[in-house]
């Protein structure tokens, strides 16, 4: 079983790794920047052989790079593709304007698409297969201060469920993650940890890989991580009055001062 994860260096993407690799026969191809990462990290897995592309996602050749080295290294046969790489520049509209809503969906949304677009003819050809897109809770409910990042994640979500209806057919499934606050190297999320109020808030990064792993594996619709975080997406819906007063008060100055990079 082929699987190929992006932004696998840290966070959700190493973690992902680690629970993938578990699974028998699992050889993995690791995407990211950092190659010192990836290839620690390719070593130090179970079973493969595992390999790497250390490659900025954004790049015009990206796509190509990754599919010329699944067809070489593993006779183009492709499993699972989890879409996982993302980042978070936070800053108010007006602050930031178009130019960090160019660079956040470029990198969180268009890179998604365009990866997929190269790989799938290779995931059709493997079929049954899957695909895993790592979204965000931020892709159900907006807040101030982020909403080039929600932007991004929202149309995540939204693809997925339109690419979910164009490609059962062809033996492809295509699940959604959606993590809330995770705790991780770089943002440990100590002010929520902290405080036994908001402790309940935060998962870890093996808790989203369990979750990419029921999609890709089980063919799990969606997955939120933690599992309450589906209720304020469900309250949108219901009640968008509400949550909108909600997170304008004070409770969303807690959520929005220690903004995780994307997934």
């Amino acid at each position: 079983m082929v699987i190929c994860i992006t932004g696998a260096s840290s966070g959700i993407g190493e973690a992902a790794a680690a629970r993938l690799a578990r699974e028998p026969g699992a050889r993995l191809v690791l995407v990211a920047r950092r190659e010192d990462r990836l290839a620690a990290l390719a070593a130090s897995l179970p079973g493969g052989p595992h390999t790497y592309v250390a490659v900025d996602l954004t790049a015009d050749d990206a796509p190509a790079r990754v599919r010329a080295h699944v067809e070489a290294e593993h006779d183009g046969a492709l499993d699972v593709l989890v879409n996982n790489a993302g980042a978070a520049w936070r800053a108010t509209f007006a602050e930031g304007g178009w130019e960090n809503v160019r660079r956040t969906m470029e990198l969180n949304f268009d890179a998604q698409v365009r990866l997929t677009e190269a790989l799938l003819p290779l995931l059709r050809a493997s079929a049954p297969a899957s695909i895993v897109n790592v979204s965000s809770t931020a892709g159900r409910v907006a807040r101030g201060g982020s909403a080039a990042y929600s932007a991004s994640k929202f149309a995540l979500a939204g693809w997925s469920d339109g690419l979910w209806a164009e490609e059962r057919a062809h033996g492809v499934h295509v699940g959604l993650v959606l993590p809330g606050f995770i705790s991780t190297e770089g943002f440990p999320q100590a002010e929520l940890t902290g405080n036994a109020k908001t402790r309940w808030m935060v998962s870890t990064p093996e808790k989203a890989a369990d979750a990419i792993a029921q999609c890709a594996l089980e063919g799990k619709a969606e997955r939120y991580v933690p599992r309450a975080y589906w209720l304020p997406a469900a309250l949108r819906i219901i009640t968008p009055g509400l949550v909108r007063r909600v997170l304008g008060g004070g409770a969303a100055q807690v959520m929005t001062t220690k903004t995780k990079p994307g997934s």
